[in-house]
C-alpha cells in the first residue's frame, strides 16, 4: 500500500523577525536560511518519516535538483518529480520570537502539473494506494477526479484556502483535512459544532479532521466524533506542524491503524516539529515520536 502525493515543492526563504514587516516599513532580519519546504515535500518527508511508502508528484527548476536529493535521500520515490527550466515555487517566511509565521507563495513550478502528468503518476497505482494532494499546485481537480475513478482513496488539505476549492468535486474526497481558519471559510460557522454540523450535512461521504493548533484536532466520522487534545510544549517555530501531523496521521490511517490512536501519534508529531525550527528539518523521525509517546503516555 502507497500513498501518490501530488504536492509542491518550494524553495523556503527564512527570516528571523522581532515582528511581522508592516506596510511601508523595513526591517532587519536576525537569521535566514535557504530551505526545502512546500506543503506537499513536507507532507510526503513527513509520511516517509512515519514509515508510509511515498510516491512524490512534482516539478522543480533543473538547477534546485538538490533539493529532489533530499526527498530522495528521506526514502520517498522521486520518479514522477520532473526538472524544468520554470522557476521552482518558493516561498518568503517570516518568524517571530512567538513562533507565529507570515508567509508569501509563488507557485512557479508547481502549476506546470497537466493532466498528462496525473494520468501517467496514477497509472500503476494499486486499489489499497491513498492519493493526497494540497491547493498549491494545478490540475488538484483532476487528481480528484481521476483517483476516484480508479477507486483510489484521496484525502486532500485544501491549503492555502482559496475560491477554487468550492468549485473541486467533493464527492471524490475521503478524508478533507483542514485548520481552524480553512474550516470557517468553507462552512461560514465559526463554532465548532456548527462547522461539525455543516460537514456533516454537506459532506455527507467524507470524513472531516479540523485542526486546531494548541487546542487539538477534532474528527468527524460517519457515526461518531473524535476530540484528541494537543501535547503542551514550548515552540519555536510553527511552518510545518500541519504538514508533520498530516503525514503521520495519514500514515497510520491508510495502514488501518485505530482513528485515535493515528490522531494521537499525529498530535505527538507535531508537537516535536513546533520546537525545532525550519520546516523540513523540523519534521521528526518515526522513533523520536514513539520515545516522546512513550513518555508522555
Amino acid at each position: 500500500m502507497a500513498i501518490i502525493n501530488f504536492g509542491s515543492i518550494n524553495i523556503d526563504h527564512v527570516y528571523q523577525v522581532e515582528h511581522f514587516v508592516q506596510p511601508g516599513e523595513t526591517i532587519a532580519s536576525t537569521d535566514y536560511q535557504q530551505l526545502l519546504g512546500g506543503k506537499g515535500a513536507n507532507q510526503s518527508i513527513a509520511l516517509a518519516r512515519a514509515g508510509a511508502e511515498v510516491f512524490h508528484v512534482g516539478k522543480i527548476n533543473e538547477n534546485d535538483s538538490a533539493f529532489k536529493q533530499v526527498l530522495i535521500r528521506d526514502g520517498i520515490n522521486c520518479k514522477y518529480v520532473e526538472c524544468t527550466a520554470t522557476a521552482s515555487g518558493h516561498a518568503i517566511i517570516q518568524v517571530t520570537p512567538t513562533a507565529e509565521n507570515a508567509i508569501v507563495l509563488f507557485g512557479g513550478a508547481n502549476q506546470e502539473i497537466t493532466t498528462k502528468d496525473v494520468m501517467s503518476a496514477l497509472d500503476n497505482a494499486k486499489p489499497a494506494d491513498w492519493v493526497l494532494t494540497q491547493n498549491e499546485t494545478s490540475s488538484v481537480d483532476q487528481v480528484l477526479k481521476q483517483a476516484k475513478e480508479k477507486g483510489l482513496k484521496v484525502a486532500f488539505n485544501p491549503a492555502p484556502m482559496s475560491d477554487s476549492v468550492k468549485n473541486l468535486p467533493h464527492d471524490c474526497i475521503d478524508l478533507l483535512i483542514v485548520n481552524e481558519v480553512e474550516a470557517e471559510e468553507i462552512s461560514g460557522q465559526q463554532d465548532l459544532d456548527k462547522m461539525e454540523a455543516y460537514f456533516r450535512k454537506n459532506w455527507p461521504e467524507a470524513e472531516i479532521l479540523i485542526t486546531m493548533g494548541k487546542a487539538g484536532v477534532r474528527m468527524v466520522k460517519k457515526t461518531e466524533t473524535i476530540n484528541v487534545s494537543s501535547f503542551l510544549v514550548e515552540a519555536v517555530d510553527t511552518t510545518a506542524a500541519g504538514d508533520t501531523f498530516i503525514g503521520y496521521f495519514l500514515s497510520a490511517y491508510s495502514s488501518h491503524s485505530d482513528s485515535k490512536k493515528a490522531l494521537i501519534k499525529a498530535c505527538a508529531a507535531s508537537a516535536l516539529a513546533v520546537m525545532k525550527e525550519g520546516a523540513a528539518q523540523s519534521i521528526p523521525t518515526n522513533e523520536a515520536v514513539n520515545r516522546f509517546l512513550a513518555k508522555h503516555s
